[in-house]
Parts: C-alpha cells; structure tokens; sequence
C-alpha cells in the first residue's frame, strides 16, 4: 500500500473545544483537517486509534468533520487519548496523527459533594454591594498524581489556592440562565498543591445573579438573594487514593478590599484592607465568620460547551488628551469591552478615580450613553512605598476613552492599560480590499464582536442593558460564524433560549430573560432566532446534532406563529419591533419604520417554516417536513396575495420590503422577481445610494440587489459615504459598528435618542456579504464541505480577498483587476471541493489545492 509522507493529519479536535478537559459529552465527536500538496485529494477511509486499546480499522468514509466516537462511553473524570490515519482515494496513506486529549468533567448529578457555601448576611449587604473572601485550610497527604478543581458560583468568582489564582478566566462563570443551566469549569492545579499544609479561597461578587442588570432602573437578585460558592477540590495521590475539599460548613467569610463590585457602576478596591496571605496556608482566619451552607441544585450543573471569557489583549494609550475642565483623558485609539490595568505608586489612602467613555463630545466624556451605568472604577493605595499594579475583577467596561482623576503626580501615560477582555473564540476569517475605508468597514465589524461577546452575544458593553437580544444575533450570526469559531458558545446560549421559551411559552426578546419593560410575547426577527440561528451554524459548522438538540425548541416557535396567524397564515397583530432603527425612524422611535410590520413578521414566518421543514427532512422527520412545506407554501401565497401586486411592485414600497421578498424567496416567478429587482434599484437610487433599512433589511439588501443583477448599486450603496451609510460612521472615527446609522451627527455631537450605542454589531451584518461576494468564498455544502467560488468585483475596488479556516482547513479567495482582466487564486482544502463562478464564465468544479482563473470583464 503506498504511503506518503507528505499526507499530514492534524491532531483530533473534540466537540467545538478548543481546551478539551471537563468537558460533558461523554461520547465526543472528533475532527481533523489534512495538509497534502497532492491536487484533488480526498480522504476515502479514516483509523481511529483511542488510548483504552480501541482500533477501528479502516472505516469508508470521505467525512473527517464531527465523526462519531468509536469507543466506550467516557464517564466522569476520565481522560482518553485519540489519534487518526486516513486514507486517500488515490492510495495514499497517512502517518497516524500526533495525540489528543480529552478529559470529561462530572458527568452526573451525584458526583457533586460540594454544597454552595454562602457568605452569612451580616456581611452580605446590598447588591452590587462588596465582594467577599471565603476561604479554608487543608492538608494534602503525600504525592500527587493529579488534582482538579470543578468550581462555579451563584454570582462571579475568583478561586485561588496557596496565594496563586486559578485559571486566567473573567467574570466566571459567566451568564447563563442561572435556574435551568449553570456551568462549572474544570482546572487542573496539579502543580499548585503540595504536601502537608495548603489553603483555597476565592473571592465572590454578585455578578449576574444578584447584582443589577438590564435598563429602566434594571433588576437585582434575578436567580436569589445569596450569593454562594460551589467548589471541589478532587486530590488523586500516587498510591491510588483520593481526597475531596469541598465547599461546606468548614469554610470561613470575610470582607475584602473590594467594597464594591457591580457590572455597570464599577469596582472599588481599597488595598488597605486587602489580608495578606489570606488564601494561603497559616492565615489566622478566627475572626472571620462561618459561611453558611445553602441548598442548591446539581442537576443544574453543566460543562461548558465553548472558552470563558479572558483577557485577550491589552492596548497602550495613543494620545493624551485635556478635557475642557483640564481632565485628563487617555485615547486609546480603540473601542473596546474590557477594564483599565493602572500601575500607581502613591501615599496610603489616596484614591484614582477611573471613568469610561466610548467617544467625547465637547472635548469631555459623553457620559449619556451611558445612561445609568456609572462606568466608574476607583482605587485607594495601600501606599507602602512601592508601585502598586490593580485591574478591576468583577465587571467590564465599554470604552475607548478613559478620564484618570486623582492621579497621584505626573501620568506617565504607560502606567495605564486598556485590557481586552471577551470569550476568548478561536479567530478564523478576515477579509481585506483595495478600498480601506471598506477594510476599516470591516475592521469594526471584528472589534464590536469582539466586544459584544462577552459571554453571551449582547447588544452593546457600555450601557445599562448588555442583554443577549435575539434579533441581534440572528442577523449577525452569518458574520459571527465566519469571524470566529463560535459554534460552541452559541450552542450554550441557544440551550438557554430553549429552556427560556419552555418555561415562558415563547422566545423571548433576549437571552438569559429578566422581566424589565416587555412581556414575553412573540415578535418576528427576535424569536425567528430560534430557528435561524441553529441553521446558521448548522450551515457554517456542518453540526447536525446542534439542529437535533435544537429541533424542539424550533418547531415550539413556528407553532406558536402557525396557531397566531391561523387560517390566513398573516402574522398582522400584537406587537413587533419590525425594521427597528430604520433610519428614517426619529430618535425619540427607533421602532417607527417604513417598512409594514405584518409585511416583516408574515416574511419572516414564512422564512422560518422553510428552514423547519428542511431541518426535518435532514433530521428523518418525513412527516413534519411535509407538513412544515406545506405550510411554508400557504404562508408564502398569503403574503404574495396580500402584499404583492401581480406585477411584481410591493404594497409597501421600501428597500427592507424588496429585500425580504427577494431574498427569502416570495415572490412568484421570474416576471414578479424581475419587476421587484428592478424597483429594489430604483428605491435606492432615490435615497441616492443611502442605506434605507433597518435590523431586518440590512443584511438582506445588497444580497437581493445581487440577485437582480445590480452589482453596480450594490457598490454604490457599499460605498457610499455620506450619511446614512456604512462607511458614514467609519468617516467619522468610527473603529466598531454604531446602533444608529448616526449615533455621531456630522457636528461632532451624539445622537440625541436616548439609545445610542457606539458598539453595536448587528448593522455590521454587512460583513457576510463582503466575504461571500465581494471577496467570493461562501460555502455551497454544510461546514464548507463544498464552496462556492463566486467574487463579484465592482466600484472602484481592485483586488479583494477573504480567508477562513473551515472545518475542512484554511480555504481563501483573492483577486485582482487589471486592464479588465479578473485573475482569481482559489485555495481548497483536502476534503472538500469548490464550484467557481466568475463573472461571464460557465461554471466549473475544482477539487483541493489552489488554482488561478482568469476571466475577462
């Protein structure tokens, strides 16, 4: 059989994590990518060899991505490896893979003996109030094989053992929503144990659970009024046997240095009040208090599906600025999520006050956006004669620039760093062109990602809200899968939307749900996430289990539509934000769009119902796939007889009503879609070539407006610079996506509404068309499995490229114009295959390695 050394097979990946240990799938899948020089090659046949002894021989298969476990179940705590051989169709031969590890974590509910020890209420106070240390002392007998510590809390944490902190996550363990799924991380702290004495402790703040959260004033104690920890601490010796640390009546509680501790006031740290070496062994802790031990639920106890939240990157300062009343402001260059690390040296006592702002207005802060959220951290010295570094623990800030008060003598501006802090996703896409206003376009579509994923996909990091709102991700979540591999987190939130709408009766309008200004009533685009998001990363990820764990929670939404709508499949009453932010809509009504809000809810209940009945059909549901087609249909000639004259025009005459019928397939045939295209082009060239849409209409309108072949409008519309545009803010300063189209007016001054954001992902959406069209990688199967190879060059631009890391490999699109000739280099990985599609060409199938075409334009 011939071998090649030049077939490299990379080591297994489990599930979507990038740091397989506690993970809780005992039966995980596995996924590889090839590196081979040799043109086409597809794998035929793969070998699975795992560490317990199983071999499965060659088995025929051509799938490398999610391949089914081949051996026993794993139970809790256990660690197998996993490496692969694959086989191509020409004969070749791999060398076996280097290993990977997985570790599972507690997989059932009785493995947990930890109790959740609380701090008693004479130390709790007011939420938001201070962070308090609990703590114990414990002896560890003799060798070690291995220690893992399995840790999570009712509030935000910090665990440390022997003076050392555990882990490098922030904000652990993150929002979820709290009475159905609360996840626990898994730490291997083998190296931070020793023999005889040792001590654990952690310091614990309300976070999501109690502190406050949402806007209108908000709400505290949301899931409970204690906070608590959930710790255990798992000791394997060399001999063979174990010991447990768990959290109990043992525990001791005390207050910290940190007085106050809240997501969107800040944090207070006095360093005065810090006890030195209170998480270490020896401390005398006889007077602190005993926590107290509450009840909690293990069951509700889940391993993360994706990476917490870290510290991703830290920016220096770009300028020093002085404020209209002499502040002092640091630019950080950069609209970010995260905190301010300072490093102070100055008299015990005296306290640095830090303010956070995401642009200036007048010279100063513009703290309205804002709006309730005070955003202000402060530090008070030890002052013991020596510099003192401090860096907020337990909230994030929304910011680029940052007003330092206080400060003791002269800033040294390298004294402070902004520290980037969002769940730490694998990056796997980019895209660049010959227009950087159009790059920086793009640019600021990765950053507001960036900072919108802290944890959960949430609308803005600045203000009083910071909630995971369905519609936003829906639109965004092409974009979000292309940048990022996020596969994993959005599972996570995609299980509590389901156990959300079990409970409630419906998706509601964002994710975890807190009872604020809205019921729980069914809007379209919003609840529509529940379907559409799955299928987008189904479609990007190439995971059919994700659609089967989610087929429930999407065939409760369509039902729930099907029965409101009734005989006459409209979607015409109760409330709907429609094509909210609309930029005809007046500050004071971002709801107030031109667009028909039963026209909107009726596309998108026919949108919906074609994705279910596809889901069915993939998942063996014969049945409902028959009867959600159906339905998709009827649905379909309800809106054509409702809202489309038999000529193709539009009873709602808007860009976002076009786009829908265009894009989502409403239309009824070639004559209706030609006239609809044709009036698509004339709308926008009346706003003379500026966006006219709204959440719903944005990422759809340059896609329906290719479809009609207008490739000139479209660029037109990319282009354009004046306002309201996408490249309007980013002429303007802009470094991440707006709420409003004019968030900033041409003056300098801030959008009067009362909600204005400057981090705001989903009018980025855009981005997903620059990849699949003006760049020209877009995938044509499930998980890329097959591309599609189609650039569309236009306007002035000439070269563009995109590149992405699939499931398969690393695929990439670049081209060039020049003297009317398009020149496209396409990489395919092994694996997969691409059709390629350039402008006057027939179309023609290329299997893996990379090609260059050329077409005449």
């Amino acid at each position: 059989m011939p071998h090649v050394t030049a077939l490299t097979v990379s080591a297994p990946a489990f599930e979507h994590h990038r740091e397989p240990i506690g993970i809780g799938e005992s039966a995980p899948r596995l996924s590889w990518t090839v590196e081979t020089g040799i043109p086409g090659w597809r794998q035929r046949a793969y070998e699975i060899e795992l560490s317990d002894g199983t071999v499965t021989g060659p088995v025929e298969s051509e799938q490398p991505v999610l391949v089914p476990w081949p051996g026993p179940e794993l139970t809790s705590r256990e660690r197998r490896g996993a490496r692969v051989r694959v086989h191509g169709h020409d004969g070749s031969v791999s060398d076996w893979s280097p290993w990977s590890w997985a570790e599972t974590g507690l997989l059932e509910p009785a493995d947990w003996q930890a109790g959740a020890a609380g701090p008693p209420l004479e130390l709790l106070g007011v939420p938001d109030g201070p962070a308090l240390l609990l703590r114990r002392d414990f002896t560890v007998r003799g060798p070690i094989d291995r220690a893992r510590l399995y840790v999570t809390a009712h509030g935000t944490y910090e665990a440390e053992l022997n003076g050392r902190v555990v882990g490098d996550d922030v904000l652990s363990p993150g929002w979820t929503s709290y009475g159905h799924r609360l996840r626990y991380r898994t730490h291997d702290v083998t190296e931070l144990l020793h023999e005889g004495a040792n001590a654990i402790g952690a310091t614990l703040a309300d976070g999501w659970y109690r502190g406050r959260v949402g806007f209108l004033g908000g709400k505290t104690n949301i899931y409970g009024e204690r906070t608590a920890l959930i710790a255990q601490l798992e000791i394997t010796y060399a001999d063979g046997s174990t010991d447990l640390v768990v959290t109990d009546d043992g525990w001791r509680c005390a207050p910290g240095p940190v007085t106050t501790a809240s997501l969107y006031e800040g944090e207070h740290h006095d360093a005065r009040l810090l006890p030195a070496g209170w998480s270490e062994p020896g401390f005398d802790d006889a007077s602190w208090l005993p926590a107290d031990v509450l009840r909690h639920d293990p069951a509700t106890l889940v391993a993360p599906s994706g990476p917490p939240v870290r510290r991703t990157e830290t920016l220096s300062p770009v300028a020093v600025l002085t404020g209209p009343q002499g502040e002092t402001i640091l630019d950080f260059g950069q609209n970010i999520a995260g905190r301010l690390r300072i490093r102070v040296q100055g008299p015990a006592g005296h306290t640095v006050t830090l303010h956070h702002a995401e642009v200036l207005e007048d010279g100063a802060l513009a703290l309205r956006p804002l709006r309730s959220a005070v955003a202000e951290d402060r530090y008070t010295l030890r002052g013991d004669g020596t510099p003192e570094e401090w860096e907020p623990r337990f909230t994030t800030h929304g910011f680029r620039y940052a007003q330092i008060d206080g400060w003791p003598g002269e800033l040294d501006p390298s004294d402070v760093q902004a520290v980037v802090c969002h769940t730490d996703m694998r990056r796997i896409g980019d895209f660049a062109c010959s227009d950087p206003l159009l790059t920086r376009l793009h640019d600021n579509v990765v950053w507001s990602m960036r900072g919108n994923f802290v944890d959960l996909p949430t609308d803005c990091p600045q203000r009083d809200e910071r909630l995971g709102w369905t519609g936003d991700i829906q639109v965004f979540a092409p974009t979000a899968a292309f940048l990022f591999d996020c596969t994993g987190p959005l599972a996570s939130w995609l299980a509590d939307l389901a156990a959300e709408q079990a409970e409630l009766g419906s998706v509601p309008h964002y994710v975890p749900w807190v009872p604020l200004a809205f019921d729980t009533i069914p809007t379209a685009a919003w609840g529509d996430a529940a379907v559409l998001v799955p299928w987008t990363l189904y479609q990007r990820s190439g995971d059919l289990d994700l659609l089967r764990r989610q087929y429930t929670s999407m065939k409760a939404w369509v039902d729930q539509i099907a029965s409101l709508t009734g005989d006459d499949h409209l979607w015409d009453e109760g409330f709907q934000f429609g094509d909210w932010l609309d930029p005809a809509a007046p500050p004071e009504d971002p709801g107030k769009a031109r667009t028909d809000h039963a026209l909107v809810a009726t596309a998108y209940h026919a949108w919906t119902t074609t994705i279910l009945a596809q889901t069915a059909e993939l998942l063996g549901h014969d049945a409902d796939a028959r009867h959600y087609a159906e339905l998709a249909q009827a649905v379909r000639e309800a809106f054509r007889g409702e809202f489309v004259t038999p000529s193709g025009r539009l009873a709602c005459d808007t860009q976002t009503a076009y786009a829908l019928a265009l894009t989502i397939d409403l239309l009824d045939g070639p004559a209706q879609r030609e006239r609809a295209g044709r009036r698509l082009v004339e709308l926008v060239a009346g706003d003379e070539h500026r966006i006219g849409t709204g959440f719903v209409g944005t990422p759809l309108v340059c896609d329906a407006l290719a479809s009609a072949g207008a490739y000139d409008t479209v660029y037109e519309l990319l282009q354009q610079r004046n306002c309201p545009s996408w490249l309007y803010p980013v002429t303007m300063g802009a470094t991440t996506i707006w709420e409003r189209w004019d968030s900033l007016l041409p003056d300098g001054s801030v959008n009067p509404g009362e909600m204005t954001s400057f981090n705001h992902y989903a009018l980025g959406a855009v981005a997903d068309f620059l990849h699949r069209t003006v760049a020209g990688l877009a995938p044509a199967a499930p998980g890329y499995r097959r591309l599609r190879i189609a650039p569309r060059p236009g306007g002035d631009l000439t070269h563009a490229s995109a590149r992405l890391d699939t499931p398969y490999g690393p695929a990439s699109v670049s081209w060039t114009l020049e003297d009317g000739t398009l020149t496209v280099t396409a990489t395919v990985p092994p694996g997969a295959d691409a059709e390629v599609d350039l402008p006057g060409s027939a179309v023609r199938e290329v299997g893996a390695g990379t090609h260059t075409f050329t077409a005449a334009l």
